[in-house]
């Protein structure tokens, strides 16, 4: 690469100062589109890759006419934005936009370049022995974003979804084979559990002695969500004598908020009493094999009890399983289930 065209501001910076000692000639442009268009001319006069380049995930959106001319001219253009936020993409708008670039452009796979060679069973700080997953399927890829996984943005994985574009999660560094994010049906190994999670950043919310009527769950629920606070995981133990008691977890960041909240209109509605708990963490399994393979969620259980790890809280859906427990345990709960589960085979539970 000699010449890269573009707009850049301080998201880019850093690259800028790169760029002469790479040997590097940046080239800025008026207009994005007007970059794509330089760099597909540049490649199809100088037999060299076109690079264009933009601020972020808004920016990067008007390369897509002048990069579909460069597609179906056969001209090897490069398209680059970097990881940076926006108000209608929010983080992560590189991710979704590559993938909306590809979506327009009906690519075959969009190639997502990032600082690991691909999406692993856990967080291979905590266990060094994770393993690279060779493919995994789009809604397993959702639930570990969504569970604290930070290799794809949300966003991304589901635009890509929607529109059916295979994404490759691969090295910047190397050039080795990465993870493939494709349809259930392209996931040739169904594994029980494929991934095992963890989330620092929630807290617990309780409220004792509610009354156990219509309406009492709405108006504890409505000042927290007129706020802007996201409700994550919510349990309601069963009624007695008329009153039952409501567990819900939101964002650290959001708890003292929250709590504030809960504590007034839980007199409002008679509750005995509200507390709560910043120091609580969420670890998740994830794995398209659970769908038809009993036994997982008791062994999970039995995994983190033969630890000395105390469950508050258990959410679950068809392909994934979130307790709540202590955040001093979380590194301890990681190991455990990634041993239970993926280091000692993801093969079909043993029957109970």
């Amino acid at each position: 690469v000699k010449n890269v065209f573009g707009i850049v501001g301080s998201a880019y910076m850093d690259a800028l100062d790169l760029f002469p000692l790479a040997g590097i000639r940046f080239i800025s442009v008026a207009h994005e589109q007007g970059g794509g268009h330089m760099a597909d001319g540049y490649s199809r006069v100088s037999g060299r890759h076109g690079v264009c380049i933009a601020q972020n995930g808004p920016g990067i959106t008007n390369f897509v006419t002048s990069t579909a001319a460069a597609f179906w001219a056969h001209s090897p253009v490069v398209v680059i934005t970097p990881e940076t936020g926006s108000a209608t993409l929010g983080l992560g708008g590189s991710d979704t936009s590559a993938v909306g670039v590809a979506a327009a452009l009906e690519a075959d796979v969009c190639e997502i370049y990032t600082d690991v060679n691909g999406v692993y069973t856990t967080d291979t700080n905590m266990v060094p022995s994770a393993r690279k997953l060779a493919r995994i399927s789009f809604e397993e890829m959702l639930e570990m974003a969504s569970l604290g996984a930070k290799v794809l943005q949300i966003r991304s994985v589901k635009l890509a979804q929607q529109y059916g574009v295979p994404l490759h999660v691969r090295s910047t560094f190397e050039e080795s084979e990465g993870t493939w994010v494709t349809r259930e049906e392209d996931v040739m190994e169904r594994l029980v559990v494929s991934g095992v999670t963890y989330q620092r950043n929630e807290a617990k919310i309780r409220v004792a002695g509610v009354k156990d009527q219509p309406g009492i769950s709405a108006r504890l629920f409505t000042p927290i969500s007129g706020a802007g606070i996201v409700v994550d995981m919510i349990v309601q133990n069963a009624s007695q004598d008329g009153s039952t008691d409501i567990t819900f977890t939101v964002p650290r960041a959001d708890y003292k908020r929250a709590l504030e909240m809960t504590e007034h209109v839980g007199r409002e509605i008679g509750a005995q009493s509200a507390e709560g708990d910043a120091k609580i963490a969420k670890v998740s399994i994830v794995g398209l094999g659970m769908k038809d393979h009993a036994g997982v969620a008791s062994k999970m259980f039995r995994t983190l009890a033969d630890e000395g790890i105390n469950i508050q809280m258990i959410a679950t859906s068809e392909i994934k399983i979130s307790v709540v427990i202590e955040e001093k345990y979380t590194e301890l709960a990681v190991r455990a289930l990634h041993a239970a589960f993926v280091e000692n085979g993801a093969a079909e539970p043993k029957a109970e």
